[in-house]
Formats: C-alpha cells, sequence, structure tokens
C-alpha cells in the first residue's frame, strides 16, 4: 500500500437562508482549513454584470449561457457585487436554464480540485455537491436574521426599517423554499448550526467541532 498522502477533494458544503452567517463563516472556516472559497452567490452577479458592461442583451439565453461557460474565477474577485445593481442584473440571467447550467458545472470543477473547497450557497450540499464530506446548514430565526440585516445597513449609513427588513426575509424564505428548480432546504445528513444564539467566534468553534467530528469519523 502506498504511503502517498491522498489528492482526494475534501469538500465543505455550507447552506442556509439569506442573513444566517454562512457567507463569513465559510469564509473564516475555509481559511482555517487551508482551503479555498466559493461564495456561490456572486456568480450570478458577475454573470449579469459581465454582460451588462459589454453592452449585451440581458434577456439572451443563449450568449448568457456562453458567458456562465466563460467565467473565470478572477471576476469573482470584483469589487462591484454587492450592490444592489447587480443583484437586480443577476435576477435577469438566473432564469436562463443554460446559464444554471454552465454554473452548476463551474461549482463541481471548482470543489473538485483537490485539496478541496469550502462553498457556500442554498443548494450546495443537495445538489452541487451531494458527495461533500462535511455538510453545514446554518440558520437563524427570522427575527435575528431581520435584525443583523438592520444592523448592518444602518452600519452603512443607510436608513431601514426592521419590520419591512423582516417581512422581506420572510418572503425570501417562503421564495426559495418553494422555487421550483433547487428549493433550499437542508441536505438529509446535514449537520443543523443555528446560530441565532451565537456570536461569530461561537458560530465558528461550532463549524470546527463539527469538521473535526465529521473527519475524526
Amino acid at each position: 500500500m502506498s504511503d502517498a498522502p491522498s489528492t482526494r477533494a475534501f469538500v465543505v458544503a455550507i447552506d442556509g437562508p439569506a442573513a444566517a452567517g454562512k457567507g463569513t463563516l465559510a469564509e473564516r472556516l475555509a481559511a482555517h482549513l487551508g482551503l479555498p472559497y466559493l461564495d456561490t452567490g456572486l456568480l450570478y452577479r458577475t454573470i449579469g454584470k459581465l454582460m451588462d458592461e459589454r453592452g449585451f442583451d440581458l434577456d439572451d439565453a443563449e450568449l448568457a449561457g456562453q458567458i456562465a461557460a466563460a467565467l473565470d474565477p478572477e471576476d469573482l474577485k470584483r469589487d462591484d457585487l454587492r450592490g444592489r445593481e447587480a443583484g437586480e442584473l443577476a435576477s435577469r440571467v438566473a432564469v436562463h436554464p443554460e446559464v444554471r447550467s454552465a454554473l452548476v458545472d463551474f461549482q463541481r470543477a471548482f470543489a473538485g480540485r483537490a485539496p478541496g473547497a469550502v462553498l457556500d450557497g442554498r443548494d450546495i450540499g443537495t445538489v452541487i455537491c451531494p458527495q461533500a464530506d462535511v455538510k453545514i446548514y446554518v440558520t437563524a430565526s427570522p427575527e435575528v436574521r431581520a435584525r443583523r440585516r438592520t444592523d448592518e445597513l444602518a452600519a452603512k449609513g443607510r436608513e431601514v426599517d426592521y419590520e419591512r427588513i423582516l417581512a422581506e426575509v420572510k418572503e425570501r424564505d417562503e421564495r426559495d423554499a418553494n422555487r421550483a428548480v433547487a428549493p433550499l432546504k437542508p441536505a438529509e445528513d446535514a449537520t443543523l448550526l443555528d446560530t441565532s444564539d451565537l456570536d461569530r467566534d461561537g458560530a465558528f468553534a461550532a463549524a470546527v467541532a463539527i469538521v473535526a467530528a465529521k473527519r475524526g469519523a
């Protein structure tokens, strides 16, 4: 038997609803594990921005699919993907099956390269990487997530109404859970991590413990 180290990719899939803290947690966990990190929520935003700045028709499904198929990981590092404009552009291109198909391939290829990766999104453990070594479903109560989102926006100097944000969180949960393709739900073998009563350090410590337990098993 060879003593050479395994080159198999070690994949951690982190899913959950909006404002549960999964992005911050996933990025920190990836750094801790020494693995590449992919924020899959940026993918559609990137496609939308690329098409818009090149003057392409965002309703052209075939062209959007071609842009998605040629996506360069470096494109995800742009600093204009977090705003409302990018989100609106993303919603235009996300309806195209050609785009989704290409981005599923992109995510699986990213995860499949040794030494592995940490990916966060809404269907990583159920659709993108169903064979992931570790699956964590990060959640929190709608009220806590709305408060976090409200505080985040207020810190940026924006006037926000907590009750409106809470309504939006609940509406998005309902939409995500009932969409026809890849609805938001925990994988059957995912470990639930409720961060309602945890700060960032507490959530991180819990995630590290989950990964350690899975590796030990």
